[in-house]
């Protein structure tokens, strides 16, 4: 995974089932509670954005 988090300019790489993550270059840690938020805010906007690209690819896909 490599999901930039401009709030902090960051990016995630890899994140564990009890909530650690780590960024690029950084060691495995707990999120502070404004690196969770801003972490949070950037995954939930690019799934957004990601739903509404699948979306109109498949409309795409359907018309062609």
């Amino acid at each position: 995974m490599h999901l930039y988090i401009g709030p902090m300019d960051a990016v995630l790489v890899e994140f564990d089932q009890n909530g650690k993550v780590r960024f690029d270059g950084e060691d495995w840690s707990a999120p502070s509670l404004q690196e969770r938020r801003a972490i949070l805010f950037t995954a939930q906007t690019f799934m957004s954005e990601l739903r509404e690209l699948v979306d109109v690819l498949e409309r795409e896909q359907l018309s062609s």
